[in-house]
């Protein structure tokens, strides 16, 4: 079986106006379904949990970023799970939720827990949704964002491949928007890319694509190949993996082992 890691953005999964988008999210799992049926072993990093909770309670009063988070994300998890649960039930897919912060990726007890609890739940068929605890991660416990954690994740877990689903289709030679930008198809590991890499976030997560591209860089470098591609796409994650010339998005080639 090939292991891969999914990671799915904020921007993937929120409409516009901020709110969960349930169809963009029933079709990730229809693709996710897709790979188990097909041999894959499928470990989900999803953001979407504050989105989820901010659409559950009107606040009264003002509370900070971190207070928002905390709230949003303690409520959202819970919504965002049972929405997981609820649809991939419909393929008999079973699903377990993986919290985990910063410094259990530090070498340790916590971090050999971590990684078997994980391939426990491969072992049993049973798909890892795993998140940030924003609850308890606040400043210098946060990770930079969702790309870095599932980095680390595939980087754990030994995954061959790791997908970063944004709302655009990778990286260009410019701004996306410029008809003149093209897509760069392939990253060989001596390629340096910052010169088309701008420092932006993304508008509904912590992430941009300077985030995906370093994420991309440190990976491949231990010898995982990288995709990052647009997850507004119908059937992206199949196109990928059975069509890859023909699908656009940005290949970060691994260095050899």
């Amino acid at each position: 079986m090939s292991r891969i890691v999914v990671k799915v953005g904020s921007n993937v999964l929120t409409t516009e106006k901020g709110k969960l988008n349930i169809t963009r999210l029933s079709a990730l799992v229809d693709q996710i379904a897709w790979l188990k049926q097909h041999q894959y072993e499928v470990i989900l990093v999803s953001s979407g949990a504050v989105a989820c909770g901010r659409q559950e309670l009107k606040v009264d009063h003002e509370l900070d970023s971190a207070e928002q988070r905390q709230l949003f994300s303690a409520m959202g998890q819970v919504k965002l799970m049972n929405l997981y649960y609820v649809l991939f039930r419909e393929y008999n897919i079973h699903i377990g939720q993986v919290l985990t912060m910063k410094e259990n990726f530090e070498a340790g007890e916590q971090y050999k827990n971590q990684r078997n609890c994980m391939t426990l739940m491969l072992d049993n068929g049973v798909i890892p949704i795993v998140n940030e605890n924003d609850t308890v991660c606040l400043t210098e416990l946060m990770f930079t964002d969702n790309d870095e954690l599932s980095g680390l994740i595939a980087q754990m877990m030994g995954a061959e491949t790791l997908i970063l689903l944004s709302n655009i289709d990778g990286i260009y030679t410019g701004n996306p928007a410029n008809p003149d930008s093209k897509i760069i198809r392939q990253v060989k590991p001596e390629d340096n890319l910052d010169q088309y890499i701008l420092p932006s976030k993304s508008s509904a997560g912590r992430g941009g694509m300077e985030s995906k591209y370093h994420t991309a860089r440190t990976v491949a470098a231990n010898g995982i190949k990288v995709m990052i591609a647009n997850g507004n796409r119908d059937n992206i994650l199949p196109s990928l993996l059975t069509n890859p010339e023909e699908t656009i998005h940005t290949e970060f080639i691994p260095k050899s082992k």
